[in-house]
């Protein structure tokens, strides 16, 4: 433990990790548990559909942010991962910006999926941090 306080550079990479972790546990949830389980696929297409976007869509972002979340939580491809959920980040930015600020408001506001967003373009630039698993093709050098 002595260590670990003592050495910037891990604090670091456990800092970009509990990024990481946390970030994949969201979209996991939002995916798996608000998508499937709360209002079951059928139920987020119908809105979808509402929204004036094919119900294929629902379907799309549903598998995207499961996978993407598992994904970010072991730590695998991290940064193309977070950069590819950026547009559905950015489609929940559009739905909920008429609602207000505060995302407990009637249809929820826009500060989450904006905040969501901005944690999304920050693990794409940080990387994947620790506690990740890690397919590279180039070695891994001691600056990245």
């Amino acid at each position: 433990m002595t260590n670990f306080l003592q050495n910037p550079a891990a604090q670091r990479e456990a800092g970009i990790g509990l990024l990481r972790i946390s970030l994949g546990l969201m979209f996991l949830a939002h995916g798996l548990v608000l998508k499937v389980f709360t209002f079951t696929l059928a139920g987020t297409a119908a809105f979808f559909v509402s929204l004036g976007l094919p119900a294929w869509t629902a379907y799309a972002t549903a598998g995207a942010e499961i996978v993407g979340g598992a994904l970010l939580l072991l730590g695998l491809f991290t940064r193309p991962v977070a950069l590819l959920l950026i547009p559905i980040l950015l489609g929940a930015l559009v739905v909920h910006s008429g609602n207000g600020w505060v995302f407990s408001a009637p249809n929820g506001g826009w500060e989450y999926p904006a905040y969501l967003l901005v944690l999304s373009l920050a693990q794409a630039l940080l990387g994947s941090g620790a506690f990740a698993l890690r397919f590279n093709a180039l070695p891994r050098t001691a600056t990245a």
